[in-house]
């Protein structure tokens, strides 16, 4: 059996899943082959090319198998919270209780790409007035309708104020359609006036201290409402285990980054990197399994960086990619197009930094909350996004716009000039829908451009 890395179709799977039993293969409860979710509608799997590594099997098997645990958690008197649109924040407080699960509905956008627009998703939203104008997160509504993807939560959360527009517009519809939400709100982070006290934040930012108050008081009304549902008190001391557990992900996260997007040798595919980093959001439905796949993911990524072998090759690409793809078939693209992925920002890098331990900890979460990218302006994204390629040696970006978001609009314009005047770097702009198919020969031409002039920037 040969564990040279490369990436693999999903029959060439079902081969390498035999041989990794045959040599005592070791699986959680949710293992097994990847073909057989499948058989639940993900179509698209059939499309896809994933790593050959058992981490990986592992990571792709508990990514996949998320609404058997929320499933298998109620069954087990576990109440379930669906935190919506902060983005790696209330799942930290409600994983500090023990009889509490979190998840994000948001989740649900890339239902129709893994099922390929079956699941009727964005169709029930179509007729519930939200139609394609608005980000493909609106297929979230179809999947409280249906109740067909994930139990319905017997709390929900959004945040609100300094977020999507879309998102807020589509929670509202949520909320009139009888599932009730807990509404909290998040500022617009901005600088702080002469005279006025401001905090550093976690990853660079800063903000003014009265807006760290103000996200306090609301972070309180959360703990009070997740106190109540899980009939237990939550002290400083429960919170700041909690926070100790998260930041355990994010390290682990921390070290798999900074080796994947460095190493000579692209050690892990784009596709799992992905995968890995949206596990920091809420630990997909479990805390302390999740810092088991990611613990033997990294485990994976640094046998191959001390062995110098990764899955592409040496003249790759370096390029640093801007916001999740609606269709995960994209970054198998870049690849097949000689690129790689040298640093990501998804929208929620606040889920990769560390939450401060040295501080009390609703204090710590608050500024958590806004040092996330999306609370403040494209300018302050955009400057972290250029500290990020500095940082990791990428030689260009690629930002994917989301249809129909509204934080799309302009905003690639605007971290496209910032980068540019500052790197002097390519900068290239694609839209994508969450099945891309028809639109794949624009995509790989516009792709291979984009590491025709990388390369050639090369030869100066």
């Amino acid at each position: 059996m040969s564990d040279m890395p490369r990436q693999i179709t999903l029959e060439e799977w079902d081969q390498r899943y035999e041989q990794l039993q045959k040599a005592g293969l070791h699986q959680p409860s949710y293992g097994g082959p990847l073909s057989r979710h499948v058989g639940d509608g993900d179509k698209r799997l059939l499309k896809l090319r994933y790593d050959n590594s058992a981490a990986a099997l592992r990571l792709w098997n508990f990514l996949l198998t998320e609404e058997d645990r929320l499933h298998e958690a109620r069954n087990k008197g576990k109440r379930l919270v669906g935190t919506m649109k902060d983005l790696g924040t209330v799942p930290v407080m409600a994983y500090s209780f023990d009889n509490l699960a979190a998840f994000y509905p948001d989740g649900a956008w890339w239902i129709p790409c893994m099922m390929e627009l079956d699941a009727g998703l964005l169709e029930i939203a179509d007729s519930l007035g939200i139609d394609e104008s608005f980000c493909p997160v609106r297929a979230m509504l179809g999947a409280f309708v249906t109740g067909a993807h994930f139990p319905i939560p017997e709390l929900l959360t959004c945040s609100v104020g300094a977020t999507c527009d879309d998102f807020s517009a589509i929670a509202q519809r949520l909320n009139g359609l009888g599932y009730p939400i807990l509404w909290w709100e998040v500022p617009h982070r901005r600088s702080g006036e002469p005279g006025e006290t401001t905090v550093k934040l976690p990853g660079g930012f800063s903000a003014p201290k009265c807006q760290v108050e103000f996200v306090k008081s609301e972070l309180e009304r959360l703990k009070t409402a997740l106190e109540e549902l899980a009939g237990q008190h939550l002290d400083e001391e429960k919170l700041s285990a909690g926070i100790k557990k998260a930041n355990q992900v994010r390290t682990y996260l921390a070290e798999i980054r900074q080796l994947a997007f460095t190493a000579e040798l692209c050690p892990m595919p784009a596709l799992e990197m992905l995968i890995a980093e949206m596990l920091a959001i809420h630990f997909c439905s479990d805390q302390d399994e999740t810092i088991e796949v990611l613990r033997e993911l990294l485990g994976e990524i640094k046998t191959r960086v001390q062995a110098g072998k990764g899955v592409l090759g040496a003249d790759a690409a370096r390029i640093f990619w801007v916001n999740p793809v609606a269709d995960l078939q994209v970054m198998n693209l870049l690849e097949d197009c000689g690129g790689r992925i040298c640093g990501t920002e998804y929208l929620f890098s606040h889920a990769l930094d560390t939450i401060p331990e040295d501080l009390r900890p609703v204090e710590a979460l608050a500024q958590m909350v806004l040092a996330d990218p999306m609370v403040g302006s494209s300018a302050d994204r955009a400057e972290r996004i250029c500290a990020d390629v500095r940082r990791f040696g990428a030689e260009a970006v690629l930002i994917s716009r989301i249809p129909g978001a509204s934080h799309c609009a302009l905003e690639g314009e605007v971290i496209s000039e910032i980068v540019q005047t500052e790197l002097d770097i390519p900068v290239l702009e694609i839209e994508v829908p969450p099945v891309t198919d028809s639109m794949r020969p624009t995509l790989r031409t516009r792709a291979e451009a984009l590491v025709e002039t990388i390369k050639a920037r090369r030869k100066r």
